[in-house]
This record gives C-alpha cells, structure tokens and sequence, in this order.
C-alpha cells in the first residue's frame, strides 16, 4: 500500500522517487548498517526463520541489493536537484499494522519529525482540518525509536526540510483508498510548497 501511495504522490508533485525495492523484514534501508534489526530476526512476534544465522557473505549480499543502492540513489537524486539549484524536501511514507502487540493504533496517519517541523507543522495543520481524521503526531513511532535513519543521514547534514509519514495499512488497502490518500497529500504539499 505504502509504495502506491507513494508512486501516485511522486507522479501527481512530479517529484522523484527512490523505492527500496525490498521488504524491510529482508533488510531495513531505514536502519544504519549497524543496527540489531538491519535484518529482523523477529516482527512483533513472528519469528522470521530465513533472517537467522547469517553468514557475512549473506549479509553483505543484503547491503549490496538494496540498502547500498537504496542510499546511493537518494544522495544522487539530492546532488542532481543541487546542481540544478532545485530546492528539495525529503518525504518517507511507511505503513504500520492497526494492531500491535495486541495494542490497538487509533491513527489513520502518523506525521513522524524530529526538532525540523517546517513540513511537518503545516502538514498536521492541513490533516487537522479533517475532524474525522485521527492524525498521530510521533505517533505510532518516533525519532527516538530509531526509525528515522534515512533523514538523518541524507537531511540533516544538508538542512533539507523533512518528514516521515505513516499510513495505517487498512487506510491503503486498496488501489481507491491508495489513490485517495495520495490526492489528499499531493494536494496538501502543492500547498505547502
């Protein structure tokens, strides 16, 4: 759901977009190589067998598929626009499960920033006008839980504006709410803007 969001969203902005390519339970290119859950051993409480005991070999074969090429990609996308003397801002859209560890998650969508809100106060204000909408501010995740790895490494140095947003997966289940959602926020950042 999260990458046809996020297909629709790059296409209706005309902006770029850089796709892992992999599931994160394969490798997470939203965790720095050093993280214990680079490769999850564990989602929630399934136990993810092919992910244990891997040899270096194995791992390095991970990094070199998709989280090397994944970070390689988005620096060069960020150096062309420079170059060009384009301004950029860097969005991630992740999705989350309503349920977790038997916690239920009342967000439809979670705007996830860190002390840089230039995108992210103005895009909770816009949901906001929604009353039926339950947006989470840091919410199901935040920064200090280790999940903002790609904007700390490719915005912070740079001072690019960013932000990190959360779908819940029964929002963008289907290709109608996927379209839905991704009108919803083209039409919020082209007001942004």
């Amino acid at each position: 759901g999260a990458v046809e969001v996020a297909r629709r969203l790059s296409s209706g902005l005309n902006a770029p977009l850089v796709e892992s390519g992999l599931s994160r339970l394969l490798i997470d290119c939203n965790r720095p190589l050093h993280a214990t859950d680079l490769i999850p051993e564990i989602s929630e409480t399934t136990i993810i067998p092919g992910n244990h005991d891997l040899s270096a070999i194995e791992r390095t074969a991970r990094i070199d598929l998709s989280h090397r090429p994944f970070h390689t990609c988005v620096e060069e996308v960020i150096a062309k626009r420079a170059k060009r003397g384009l301004p950029s801002w860097i969005v991630t859209i992740h999705s989350f499960t309503p349920v977790y560890r038997s916690i239920s998650r009342p967000w439809q969508i979670g705007i996830i920033h860190d002390e840089d809100d230039r995108i992210a106060k103005p895009l909770i204000a816009a949901l906001a006008q929604d009353k039926n909408l339950n947006v989470g501010i840091n919410e199901p995740y935040s920064p200090a839980d280790r999940v903002y790895y790609t904007l700390e490494r490719h915005a912070r140095p740079r001072n690019t504006p960013c932000v990190m947003i959360e779908l819940r997966n029964n929002e963008i289940a289907s290709a109608e709410t996927q379209a839905q959602w991704a009108e919803r926020l083209t039409t919020i950042f082209a007001a942004i803007g």
